[in-house]
Order: C-alpha cells, then structure tokens, then sequence
C-alpha cells in the first residue's frame, strides 16, 4: 500500500521529535570528534592541482618537464638601489643567496642558475677558434679588482637581460621545482617553501642598499595562504556582525545564536570530514567554509522565521496549515515545542530541496577537468550535505527547547513591528496585478538583452598583470613587475617543442624552418622575445666568421653546424635540445600573462603552417607558465556551457520532481537565469575574467540563488492552494518570508565578504 505525502511527514515528524535527546547527544559527539579531525587540517596546495592535466599541452610538457624543466619555477632577483651591481657586497650576497636557493627543499638543484653556478658560462672567439669560462671564475674574489672582469664575462656570456638587467642593476637566480620528494613521493611543502624564501633570503639579505624580488608558483601560493589566514580572523567578526543582525531580526539573544552555532556545527563538520577523505584546505578554495557558514545562517533564519510566526500567529491554523474555523478574534500562538514542529513540517520539502538544489549545483563544477576546481566541488559537496542535516534536524530539535521569557509581551512587540511592515508588503503585493506586472517584465526583459548583449566581452582568464588573487599593490605583484621591467626576458614564457627526426639540429631544413618560425613568432603582438637553437647557432657561425652580421644565418653545411653545436655544448647549450636532438624547445618570452595576449599569440603560432611534413617538423604547444595558462584557459572556455547546462537542468528536474508544476518550475528558473546573464556582464564591466577561480563561482551563485526562489514559490503555493488569490498569495509570503529573504541577502554578503579580501 502506498504511503501519502502526509503519512510520511508525520511518520518523520515523530521520529525527529520523540528522540530529541538522542539527536542532540549524538550531534553533541560527533561536532567534538570532527572538531579534533579538523586540527590536523592543513593547507593543501600543488602545482599539478591547478593545471588541466590531460590538456595536450600539458601533456607536451609532462612529456618533456625531465630535459627542460616543468615551468615551475622560483626567481629570485637582486637589485642595486644605487648604481650597478660591480662592488663586492652585491656579489658576495649574491653568492650566499645562490646558496641558499640551491639548499631550499624542493628545489631541483640541477637546474639553479646564477653567475655563480657551473651552467653559466662565456665563449670568446680567439686566435685559435673559442675560448670559455665560467663567468664567475673558481678563483673569483669579491674585491674591485676583480669587478671588470665579471663584468666583461658577463657582456661576453650573452646573459645580459637574461640573468643581469640590462642596466646592470640586478641579477637573477632561478631554479626549477620538484612536484614530489623523490624519496618520501609526498607532495612538497610550497607554504614551507615560501616561508623558507622569506626567512633564508628576503629577511637575511634584503637592506637599503640591495632589494630582493621573488617570484614563482611556490611564493604566490604562499602569498596568498598568508592572505587566507588573514581572512580567518575575519571569521569571527562575521560571527559578531551575524549575531548582531540576528538579533535585530528576531529581538532574542538565544533565537540570533541559533543560525551561527548550528551553521559552525556544519563548518566543523565539513573541516574534519576533509580531514577524514584525506583532504586538505587549498588556499583557492578557503571561501568555501564561509560560504557553508552564510547559507547555513541563511537557511538557518528560514527556520527561526517560521519558528517566530508560529509561536506569533500558529493559533490560528491546524498542524498542517489549514485555517482554524472560525477563526479566533484574537491572533494567538502555540508553545515552543508544536512550533518546531510545525515548522519542520513545512519546511521540510521546500528546505530540502533548497538545499539538496545547491548542492547538486555545486557537484557540477565536477566537470571541469582541473584538480582543485574538483575538489571544490566536492568540499561544497560535502558542507551542504552536513548541512543539511544541522539545519532540517538540529536547529528544529533546538528552537523546540527555546522559551520566550515574557513570551505575550514578545508576541506584542513583533505583532506591532508586523503591522507597521503590513503596508510595506501590501504595497509589494500590487506588482501582482497586470499594469505593474507588465511593467516589470518589461524592465526585466530589457535588462536580460542587455546582459546577453554585454556578456559577450566577458573574457576568459586573467586580464591583468601579476596575480589577481592578489592586490595590484601587493608585494609579489610589485616584484613581478620590477622583474619584467629591469631584464629583457620577462617573467612570463611560452614554450613551444619543435619535434623531428633524430639530429634535426644538423638538417638544414628543419633548423631554416625552425628560424622562419621564430621570426613568425617574434613578430606577433605581446612577444617580449624569442630564443631558439637556430638563433644560437647562428650567433655561434657569425663569431666563427669574425662577427660578420652576413654570416648571422643557419648555414646549409651539417659540418659547420656541427660545428656551432660543439661550441654551443661548451657554453652549457644542452636547455637548447634534447640528448637525440629530436625535440627542440622555442621559447616565447610574452609581455604579460594577460588572456588577450596568449589567445593573440597562440592564434598566430597555429596559423603558422610548415611547408615541411609533420615527421620532420612539427610544433607541439605549450609548456612554460603561458602554456600552463593557455591550457587552463581553454579548459574552463571548454567547461563553462556545459556546467551551466548541467547546473540548470538539474535544477529544473529537482523543481518539477518536487512541486510537479512546469509553470512553477518557470517561475523558480527565469529569475535566476536573468541573474546569471547580469553577472556575466557585471564581470565584464568590472574585469573580472573567467578562470578557475571565477567558473566554480558560477554555479555556486545558481546554486545559493535558487534557495530564494524555492522558499518564496513553496509559501505562495501553500497559500493559493488553501483558496488565495496571486495577490494576496504573494502578500502572505512576502509577509512570512520576505524578510527572511532579505535578511538571507545581507547575511550572505557579510558571510563571504572576508574570503573576497586579497593580501
């Protein structure tokens, strides 16, 4: 026999609250067990979490990371306040720094690069051929004496820009990162890291005579784990702001406590969960806890709401919401107890699936095919899941023990504050009607061609210099910049692998073709500049012929190239080619990172087509930062239809599944719908681009939008089917919900703002 949807409500209803105790003990323990779960939380971030690792540029790059390098990458840079870097105190800091990031953990220390280490050298042409050196010898000293002869190296090294300023103000140290500790096959430290540049290099050797730059994935994550922590001492300011609203909502102590303490129920929950799936908290994704906490809150005064109308008003209808006949005289409540109740049975469907909507939203951004983007997905997961439980349980069993000293004196003052609000909500019930309506529709309409009209200049990726995640002013942007502006290779670089047959270096063909491209390429919009073998062969057969500019070109002899590479070898020429000479890596040096300067030149480098056939040229994209970027841009383009497609459809299902009305569906989507398109433009309008940092946030916006939707349709349905009209339908909800909704609004907005705050 089939169970009705009112036998089933009362059923739970007296499972809920026949076992009040129990739920609380057992809430009770598992808040304490999660809370200790949740102390060995850690901050979990990783290079590969935020690349598209099944992208075919990242693969190039996997494929190629052990011979040139994974684009992770630390650079420290030493600049002279006054004057050039000749004097012995540059250069013995120089020295002792270069020590210091060559014993970092972490660092591949085979790829540390500096005037110091073995793998920068010189090569002169002399009467017998070339001759070479390091440019900072063994038996360097650091005195004046020695000054002009690092600095004639140095010239004849080829690094200035590249290592050196080009106005001799600073010098650079690089060096590659491991993903995994080679011996432990644990992810590496990056906060450790940055904590380490901080302290071992920027505190021990930065004065006012010499400043310190740092720069690379491994400090800005710390950067902005630093700025993470800072928001959490925002937390509990958000606390004190919520309650403090909360109780200018309710007028009770114990009814604004209620929201925050279960909702931080639900974030401990979440915390330690994390901990329990083998999860840590990625700085990208430390917004997530707030927002738990402000929907929690949100959903949370849902309850308190219809809580306080009961206990005002519930006198007046039956447990199930039907009119008392006749009617009392005088408006009256009931107890705390029938009040949960009654509560919890209204709001069970409409709260449920307000919160099972959201979370379904949220296991969308499960679509894009970026590690940390997932394991948002499943962190929001995950805290609304839990929250769903604290708020449809534990806060209805709570509010049940609640009791109102001087409970008619309250019920007069909020009664007195309703009258005055009457008007407010009569006036609100007149858009009901035809000519307001239309007009509204109207406004709305326009406002949605406008958004799909300006939408369209919405981006993808950054559209700004440095890290966004970041103040423009931030230490870490201000250094970028510094770097950029002070050496000729700039911060950003896109590599693209020239692939051919084995000793391609020595086939005049591919090596011509090699050259035509690069000149390509240094000819795009946004190119900095571009190195290449070809170029350095060429530099190395113009030296051996006297430095003639007629001989600066790839030479159509395999001896004389041979040649030029056994001289290039000598002068640390192996980042140039791989041990076969099969893979061949350009290197693009862009003026920034921005995302109309990569789409401009990753256009022109596909619109570059070899007269060569594939197995003996072939350009595979990308590696490099600007290659890691590229592809996380191309990803999130890829994944934006369908996420909002599964977003919105789910949401669609839900709703007809719950209130089986195509039309209420309608009602419930529309509203959201024009929402997300003026999004879209606001971030146009601002430039914010869309990343993927930005896309999860997407459908997080459908996801806690829909929750008004839902709340305010399930009140006027309840109405219109007990006999009112749409008009006074509209009046009673706005009346039971409307401020609920809008104290929601203010309440999500004070909850997430701390997470939006950059160091």
């Amino acid at each position: 026999m089939a169970i009705s949807r009112e036998s089933l409500l009362d059923r739970v209803v007296a499972l809920i609250f026949s076992h009040r105790p129990a739920i609380l003990v057992g809430f009770l323990v598992l808040t304490l067990v999660m809370g200790i779960n949740a102390l060995n939380l850690r901050v979990d971030a990783g290079f590969e979490k935020l690349v598209p690792i099944r992208h075919d540029y990242i693969r190039t790059l996997t494929q190629y990371q052990d011979d040139f390098g994974s684009g992770n990458q630390i650079i420290v840079a030493l600049t002279q306040t006054d004057g050039d870097i000749f004097n012995p105190e540059f250069f013995e800091t120089l020295k002792s720094a270069t020590d210091e990031v060559f014993f970092i953990p972490g660092v591949a220390r085979s790829t540390a690069t500096s005037l110091f280490t073995p793998n920068v050298v010189y090569i002169e042409v002399v009467e017998d051929g070339f001759a070479g050196d390091f440019v900072i010898p063994a038996e360097f000293q650091p005195t004046q004496e020695w000054m002009p002869i690092v600095r004639s190296n140095i010239i004849k090294s080829g690094r200035i820009g590249d290592l050196v300023a080009n106005d001799f103000s600073g010098a650079l140290i690089r060096a590659d990162l491991i993903e995994r500790d080679p011996t432990t096959g644990k992810s590496i430290d990056y906060q450790r890291i940055a904590a380490d540049l901080e302290e071992k290099i920027r505190q021990r050797f930065e004065n006012d005579r010499i400043k310190v730059h740092i720069i690379g994935f491994a400090k800005s994550t710390g950067d902005i784990a630093d700025g993470a922590r800072g928001v959490i001492k925002f937390f509990g300011i958000t606390l004190a702001v919520t309650g403090i609203l909360l109780w200018l909502y309710t007028g009770s102590v114990t009814l604004s406590l209620l929201p925050p303490m279960v909702s931080l129920v639900s974030v401990i929950g979440l915390l330690g969960s994390l901990d329990l799936l083998g999860y840590g908290l990625d700085p990208m994704s430390i917004l997530i806890p707030f927002l738990v906490f402000a929907i929690g809150v949100s959903h949370g005064v849902q309850m308190v709401s219809g809580w306080m109308g009961e206990v005002m008003y519930g006198g007046d209808t039956d447990a199930k919401g039907r009119p008392v006949v006749p009617a009392p005289a005088i408006p009256h409540g009931v107890d705390s107890f029938e009040a949960a109740e009654r509560t919890f049975r209204r709001l069970l469907v409409p709260g449920a699936l307000a919160v099972i909507t959201t979370s379904v939203s949220f296991a969308t951004i499960l679509l894009i095919d970026i590690q940390i983007v997932r394991e948002t997905a499943i962190i929001a997961s995950v805290g609304m899941a839990i929250m769903l439980f604290t708020k449809m349980i534990l806060l209805p069993v709570l509010l049940s023990y609640v009791k109102i000293r001087n409970l008619e004196g309250y019920r007069e003052r909020h009664r007195a504050a309703e009258t005055r609000r009457d008007s407010l909500w009569r006036f609100l019930a007149r858009v009901t009607r035809t000519g307001p309506s239309l007009a509204i529709l109207a406004v709305v309409i326009g406002l949605a061609l406008w958004g799909i009209d300006k939408q369209k200049e919405m981006q993808i990726g950054d559209l700004h210099a440095g890290i966004p995640e970041l103040r423009e002013d931030a230490r870490y942007n201000v250094d970028s910049q510094t770097i950029a502006d002070k050496f000729s290779i700039g911060v950003d670089k896109l590599t693209v692998m020239v692939e051919a047959q084995e000793n391609a270096c020595v086939n005049y063909a591919v090596m011509k073709e090699m050259d035509r491209f690069a000149w390509h390429v240094q000819n795009l919009p946004g190119v900095h500049s571009v190195d290449s073998l070809a170029r350095a062969m060429k530099l190395i057969i113009a030296a051996n012929n006297e430095a003639s500019p007629r001989w600066f070109e790839v030479s159509r002899e395999p001896l004389n190239m041979a040649s030029a590479l056994h001289d290039l070898e000598r002068g640390g020429g192996d980042d140039y080619m791989n041990a076969p000479c099969s893979a061949m890596p350009v290197n693009i040096f862009t003026t920034d990172h921005k995302a109309e300067t990569i789409a401009a030149i990753i256009e022109g480098i596909e619109q570059f087509k070899s007269e060569l056939p594939e197995d003996q040229f072939k350009l595979r994209l990308a590696s490099g930062n600007v290659g890691i970027i590229a592809a996380t841009n191309q990803t999130v383009a890829a994944a934006e239809r369908p996420m909002m497609v599964w977003v919105y459809g789910v949401t669609i299902g839900l709703a007809l599944l719950a209130f089986r009305s195509f039309a209420g569906t309608l009602c419930i989507v529309i509203p959201l719908a024009v929402v997300s398109v003026l999004a879209n433009a606001m971030m146009a309008i601002l430039g914010i681009g869309l990343k993927v940092n930005t896309l999860p946030m997407m459908a997080l916006g459908v996801g806690v939008g829909v929750d008004y939707a839902i709340y305010i349709y399930a009140a006027m349905r309840g109405f219109m089917d007990t006999g009112d009209a749409l008009e006074e339908a509209f009046y009673k909800a706005m009346r039971l919900t409307g401020k609920a909704v809008i104290f929601i609004g203010i309440t999500l907005g004070v909850g997430s703002s701390p997470g939006s705050s950059r160091r």
